[in-house]
């Protein structure tokens, strides 16, 4: 059998009901094109989200790695919270966001990239077990697609308004204040949470 069905019955990815594979519409549910296209089997091996939580996981942890390893001299620096910190240079090359480098170096798509990074080693670990509970909930409600393009819009949207908010509201309390260099999944986060 090839990687696509042509004829004859799949499960249904919302109802759990037998439906065609050339089917417009679940009959039970209304859910369009519920065999997709001859290709569920194929995409229901790869997972509820569709692997797109194992993409995230495995995307900021490769980056973590790489960014400890250009610049390993503040790993064991700054305490027990910041264990395993990489150095801001190294950060600011993979793509941290902030005042610094949007306004000072124009680099406007650290909005996006600084959700990938993250600045220790207790915070990738909190931020990736977040990431795989809220990660699947969000997946399971929306399909794996849509999970992505929250986790993408939300990172964008908070990283954004950190870096408005540091620059032009400088009066703001310190912990309302933006941050020269930031980084991790925390806006991302919060948008799988609303979501």
């Amino acid at each position: 059998m090839g990687l696509r069905q042509t004829s004859g019955s799949v499960v249904c990815p919302s109802c759990g009901r037998l439906v065609g594979v050339k089917d417009a519409r679940c009959y039970n549910c209304g859910r369009p094109y519920p065999g997709m296209w001859g290709y569920s089997n194929l995409l229901r091996g790869l997972g509820q989200d569709l692997g797109v939580v194992p993409l995230i996981l495995g995307g900021c942890g490769l980056l973590y790695l790489v960014s400890v390893v250009l610049d390993p001299s503040s790993f064991f620096q700054a305490g027990l919270l910041g264990l395993g910190a990489p150095a801001i240079p190294s950060l600011f090359l993979l793509g941290a966001s902030g005042g610094v480098p949007v306004f000072e170096y124009d680099r406007w798509w650290t909005v996006l990239s600084a959700a990938w990074l993250h600045g220790s080693l207790l915070h990738i670990v909190f931020n990736m077990l977040w990431v795989r509970d809220l990660g699947r909930l969000t997946a399971q409600a929306y399909g794996g697609g849509r999970m992505m393009m929250i986790y993408t819009a939300s990172a964008i949207t908070g990283f954004t308004a950190s870096t408005l908010v540091g620059v032009y509201l400088p009066f703001m309390p310190s912990f309302l204040a933006g941050a020269p260099f930031t980084v991790g999944a925390s806006a991302p986060l919060f948008g799988l949470l609303g979501a």
